[in-house]
């Protein structure tokens, strides 16, 4: 019998060898064509690909326009069946992207369904934020070319970029590829279509779930991107999430949107939102069942609950892949005087740099976690305060706990994966947010970026 320590050892050694085996095609493909050496895949990152199910009224395709770069998957364009519908979140920047404001625009136009498929457009490598007039061009050009390509109209084509700001996206690359890529639509492409969205990401990111809904097996699946400039505040970087489920858009979208506080807006890697971040889930209602039709639908919680299990899965992939990350953290605060201000305790613990560090640096120092609380804003009772590393209980009562060790904290902050709690002493309610340590990498990567 394989023993857990066995299952372990031999997962280890099989990434060192799929690590060791990208090292050796990246030194060959930049020594044939000076292509840059691809970060090394994060410590944190899942075994593989999972194997997607296909999604009945998906088809999906990858192409390499060479928006940035050259030699690599870059564009992605998925076409849902007549009759789908397309809920979504976007950030709540300011500066919110050309794409950004296009598909904010589509979803509120297309809520009451529309006719003939719908289209997403996805590229990598140029973000098309901060492009003025040219990048609400660029976008229509694109719309206009994937509608054309679909047979479909240009205002049933949702569009999301990624990448550097502040450059004008060369939509024309992306243009001539998507006659030849609508061409190459196949059910069981999405593991190519989430390479293809990749930036600095060290690992392409996917989830699945099943759901039976009084007889009908509803299937979810879908794939992100991200890995820095991750603070969310709508849904998150790029997320593209389909399901079989017959289910009316303003139920979908509330969903969704309750959903996303819970899974993409309860992480970060570095608190900086993104221009980008776009969440789109689209239901095609193949799966053989009468349509969900108001949230008093009894079918509607197990649905949520599945879509629920999705987001959150994809959205830790996200943080385990934080640039430079190797460490996945866990906070939860409870005690609080509300939700909201339970969440925002946890985010000013996750995005301490000095809390990250001392996590990075596998260094017990609680004392950063109790200055982290007490700059939130929010209540909490210094005297009724406790911390605790996992089962270790760390402080109680507002002081060091009398039997802790800093020999115990010590020896699990080598762990790969760290829950935090914290009590603050003041009401019942309780929120949980994930982050990953802030290491040297994150400086280079980011120091890197665009050279």
């Amino acid at each position: 019998m394989t023993t857990g320590d066995d299952a372990t050892a031999k997962l280890e050694a099989r990434r060192r060898e799929l690590e060791a085996l990208t090292a050796e095609i990246a030194a060959l493909e930049a020594a044939a064509g000076g292509r840059k050496k691809p970060p090394p895949v994060s410590p944190l990152a899942p075994a593989g690909f999972p194997d997607l199910p296909a999604i009945a009224g998906v088809r999906l395709a990858a192409g390499a326009a060479g928006v940035r770069y050259k030699g690599r998957l870059d564009v992605m364009l998925a076409e849902l069946a007549p009759g789908s519908v397309m809920a979504g979140t976007f950030t709540r920047s300011a500066t919110r992207s050309a794409p950004v404001l296009w598909c904010e625009e589509r979803i509120a136009a297309l809520a009451g369904g529309a006719e003939g498929p719908l289209g997403i457009v996805v590229n990598s490598g140029n973000s098309n934020a901060f492009t003025g007039r040219n990048g609400r061009e660029a976008v229509e050009r694109v719309m206009q070319a994937a509608g054309a390509a679909l047979g479909t109209a240009a205002g049933n084509c949702f569009m999301a970029s990624t990448g550097v700001i502040g450059e004008p996206l060369p939509h024309e690359r992306i243009t001539a590829k998507l006659a030849e890529m609508a061409a190459a639509l196949a059910s069981d492409a999405m593991e190519p279509a989430a390479r293809a969205i990749m930036t600095t990401d060290t690992f392409p990111k996917g989830a699945t779930a099943r759901v039976d809904l009084d007889g009908a097996q509803v299937t979810i699946a879908g794939f992100a991107k991200g890995s820095g400039m991750i603070a969310p505040d709508m849904g998150t970087m790029l997320v593209f999430i389909f399901t079989d489920c017959a289910i009316a858009q303003p139920v979908l979208q509330e969903a969704v949107r309750a959903l996303t506080d819970r899974t993409f807006n309860a992480i970060t890697v570095d608190s900086d939102t993104s221009t980008s971040d776009t969440l789109l889930v689209g239901a095609t209602g193949r799966a053989g069942m009468a349509p969900i039709r108001d949230a008093a639908d009894r079918r509607l919680p197990a649905f949520i609950a599945a879509l629920e299990g999705v987001m959150r899965d994809l959205a830790i992939q996200v943080v385990k892949d934080g640039e430079g990350a190797t460490k996945l953290v866990r906070i939860t605060i409870s005690g609080a005087a509300s939700p909201a201000a339970a969440r925002r305790i946890g985010l000013s613990v996750a995005n301490s740099p000095l809390v990250k560090t001392a996590v990075a640096g596998e260094d017990p120092n609680w004392g950063r976690i109790v200055m982290a609380v007490g700059k939130a804003g929010e209540a909490a009772d210094r005297d009724r305060l406790s911390i605790r590393f996992g089962d270790i209980v760390v402080a109680e009562q507002g002081w060091v706990s009398p039997g802790y060790r800093e020999a115990d904290g010590a020896a699990y902050m080598k762990r790969q994966e760290i829950d935090i709690h914290v009590d603050v002493g003041v009401g019942e309610a309780e929120a949980t947010v994930w982050t990953c340590d802030l290491t040297k990498r994150y400086i280079e990567i980011n120091a890197d970026y665009r050279s």
